[in-house]
């Protein structure tokens, strides 16, 4: 088609067209009238289907899935067709549809159906009821679990390590349509809900008892010297120890074993202080995990520790050669103690869980289960537990009682039951009858706007506002709240993380030939300046338009030099200002300039879909099939501009390269690890670029100033959609239109600061409703 168009328009018409798809995925506007456009889709764009299209797409078997038949009115096209038609827009300027074989339009034709589909696509109406849209119900995916059994329970646990890895949904791993689950996941949050319990509750309260291990080694013998890992007595002989302990009861322990010879067993002498003293047979003619041991009760002081070996005996004539002499080993020697006290040794994570136990304030066992399980529920539902629950769950703990277990015992039970519940797993919300709109809880807000902003579950602040129903009234005070607190790093880690593909930085391998500074440290370092940038936009709450036109980053020693920077030493990232116009903001850092590379070279067309998908929201569709690579073109000779030139001759490459390329060789001067260059190849590097529409722009100064000056409402407008498919757990719909435009209108008003788009998301009824 492109071919046709080439000879039908010549270059200047077929520009236009480029242009125009360069525009699809822009901010929309008000456009042409509904009205108008509904009478042209009728009258104009109807027909030029039924000519050019149909024969293919219609039927019971459409081409591609696709029967243009079924939308009758501009409202489905806009609707329900939304994405159909985007592609069908995308398939008529890549020149797939309609195909080479088929009838073509003419020039008029063409122009008149790009022209209202966009116009079209663009058009929405905000004045008819609201729909905000419907998340899938769905699991926490790992992060979120790490981080909630944290505030939780109050342990790291590693989810990253143990759980398998979360399938990914419109660039983000907390999409609820993609968050699968299987029984082997659930055996999984099993066999977690079973160690975390265990790491988190003591259930026999000896364990909390002191334990040091003796050295061996560092025992005093009578005769000759201790060495390496273990005591032995070759002979009669005595090791001692000082120790010095708190008031309380102590055993010692004593791991021995010994080799045998005469008509009796070795024998120990094992001694504490002057209080405990006993003499064991040591039988065991191997290493055991069941000790000699003694006990007393001491004052405060110092202790002499003494273990002796008293029968020697030696037998060189005995015909087995294991029996012709007696030796004493000690393994292990350990000291328990003092056990007083033992209540302010439980972990935090017990005292969270069981804060009252049977005999406080007058409790019997079976009321303080009920307070213990009724507020780790509570906590772990994020909401109030149900009557219903509670009944379930006492069951469970009378199960366990009935099984022997003492009460820490089966409240761990019950805990393990709780954290393998769904109401803990996925995050539930109420649902609505069909087609009603309805008002998410105070409770479920609380836990949106945690996962949100936090990735974790909402704290006691969140929880007491949806108890007392404040929450909505109190709302922009905890957002302000939330993005100050530590925990806020969340939202750039796992937000600004996968919006901007950092952690592709964690399996990206620059060839080591090529690029010799690489280095995995190297590759953190770029990360962390990602990341801390990111978080100072936060922090500050600068305007978001900062992300592409800072002019200042954080750097350590290693990353400065890598960048040709003075002045900066140490390991310690530390805030600095760019003098260099060649550097600041994101689209020239290092790490976004490493994970849109190839390992051996960069590549222009990454760079270039990188910023129309990430920055702009204006992504190319997916390439032909089979389509060459360009180092599968060995023709192709001169610079990466030339041989990319060369490469585009392909009529079913030209149109999406004429979009990407020009922006991806504004980033050649840096190298395929953001490194600065002039050459490559021994080429010069030329690093202008020229849009279809004809605007030109050299370096990444030029593209930064083109982004900022003629393309700043799509970047905000992509910004706000990635972070609202972020904060819903969905991808945007044409329904959240409405209220993207209102939040880029509050946002431009409030100078495009970072904290007026968080406060406009969580207002918007995307946020605080849920659709039938």
């Amino acid at each position: 088609m492109l071919r046709y168009l080439r000879g039908r328009l010549g270059r200047v018409a077929l520009l236009g067209m480029v242009s125009l798809a360069c525009t699809l995925w822009t901010l929309p506007v008000v456009g042409a009238d509904r009205a108008e456009l509904a009478a042209a889709y009728e009258g104009k764009i109807v027909p030029f289907l039924k000519t050019y299209c149909v024969d293919c797409h219609s039927s019971d078997a459409p081409e591609a899935g696709l029967d243009l038949t079924k939308f009758h009115n501009i409202d489905q096209v806009t609707t329900v067709g939304r994405k159909k038609w985007s592609s069908v827009l995308d398939m008529l300027v890549n020149g797939s549809m309609p195909p080479e074989d088929s009838d073509q339009p003419t020039a008029e034709e063409l122009h008149l159906a790009l022209s209202w589909t966009q116009d079209a696509l663009a058009s929405i109406d905000c004045n008819g009821p609201v729909n905000p849209g419907r998340e899938t119900i769905r699991r926490l995916n790992r992060i979120e679990y790490e981080n909630t059994i944290r505030d939780l329970v109050g342990i790291d646990y590693k989810a990253t390590e143990t759980l398998p890895a979360d399938d990914v949904g419109y660039g983000f791993d907390n999409i609820g349509d993609v968050l699968s689950t299987s029984p082997l996941l659930f055996e999984k949050f099993y066999e977690a809900a079973d160690e975390i319990a265990s790491q988190a509750i003591v259930v026999d309260k000896n364990s909390l008892i002191p334990r040091h291990d003796l050295p061996p080694a560092k025992f005093n013998l009578k005769h000759g010297q201790a060495y390496g890992s273990q005591l032995t007595f070759a002979s009669n002989n005595v090791g001692r120890y000082e120790v010095e302990l708190e008031p309380g009861r102590y055993t010692l322990a004593v791991y021995a074993y010994a080799s045998q010879s005469g008509d009796e067993p070795a024998k120990m002498s094992v001694q504490l202080g002057e209080k405990a003293k006993d003499t064991f047979s040591v039988r065991n003619t191997s290493a055991s995990d069941k000790p000699f041991e003694i006990t007393a009760r001491f004052p405060r002081g110092k202790q002499t520790i003494e273990v002796a070996f008293l029968n020697d005996h030696y037998d060189p004539g005995n015909p087995d050669p294991n029996l012709r002499d007696r030796n004493l080993f000690i393994n292990k020697i350990e000291l328990l103690g003092p056990d007083h006290n033992l209540d302010a040794r439980y972990p935090e994570s017990h005292k969270r869980i069981v804060f009252v136990r049977p005999g406080d304030k007058g409790l019997d066992e079976l009321q303080a289960a009920q307070q213990v399980i009724a507020r780790f529920a509570s906590r772990a539902f994020r909401r109030p537990v149900t009557n219903g629950e509670m009944e379930r769950l006492m069951i469970l703990y009378g199960m366990a009682k009935e099984d022997g277990l003492n009460f820490e015992g089966s409240i761990r039970e019950v805990v393990v039951g709780i954290l393998c519940a769904p109401h803990f797993l996925f995050k539930v919300e109420e649902g609505s009858t069909e087609n009603e709109v309805y008002t998410l809880s105070d409770y479920e807000l609380a836990t949106r706007l945690s996962y949100f902003l936090w990735s974790t579950m909402p704290d006691e602040e969140l929880l007491e506002h949806a108890w007392k129903g404040s929450l909505r009234p109190n709302l922009d005070a905890q957002v302000t709240r939330m993005l100050a607190d530590p925990k806020g790093i969340a939202l750039t880690k796992n937000f600004a993380g996968q919006w901007l593909e950092m952690r592709k930085l964690e399996t990206v391998q620059p060839d080591r030939r090529k690029f010799r500074d690489f280095s995995p440290q190297l590759a953190e370092d770029m990360r962390t300046e990602t990341e801390r940038f990111f978080q100072s936009i936060v922090e500050e709450d600068r305007s978001v338009l900062d992300l592409l036109s800072a002019d200042y980053s954080f750097l350590n020693e290693r990353l400065a030099k890598h960048y040709g920077i003075d002045g900066v030493y140490g390991d310690e990232f530390r805030k600095v200002p760019l003098k260099d116009p060649n550097r600041g903001g994101i689209l020239t850092q290092a790490s976004v300039l490493t994970v849109t590379s190839n390992p051996t070279r960069t590549s222009p067309v990454k760079r270039g879909k990188w910023i129309l998908d990430n920055v702009l929201g204006t992504p190319p569709p997916d390439p032909p099939a089979n389509v060459p690579t360009l180092e599968s073109q060995k023709k192709l000779t001169g610079s990466l501009r030339q041989r990319m030139k060369e490469h585009r001759e392909n009529a079913a490459c030209a149109s999406c390269h004429a979009r990407m390329d020009p922006i991806g060789f504004a980033l050649e001067n840096y190298d395929a690890i953001g490194k600065w260059r002039t050459k490559d190849e021994g080429f010069e590097i030329d690093a202008s670029g020229e849009l279809p529409s004809g605007t030109k722009f050299a370096g990444a100064g030029g593209l930064k100033k083109l982004l900022l000056d003629e393309r700043k409402e799509e970047f905000v407008h992509n910004l706000i959609s990635k972070t609202m498919t972020y904060a819903l757990g969905r991808g945007v719909e044409y329904y959240d239109e409405c209220a993207i435009r209102q939040i880029q209108a509050e946002m431009a008003q409030k100078d495009y600061h970072f904290s007026s788009m968080i406060h406009a998301i969580v207002h918007s009824p995307s946020f605080q409703k849920r659709g039938g």
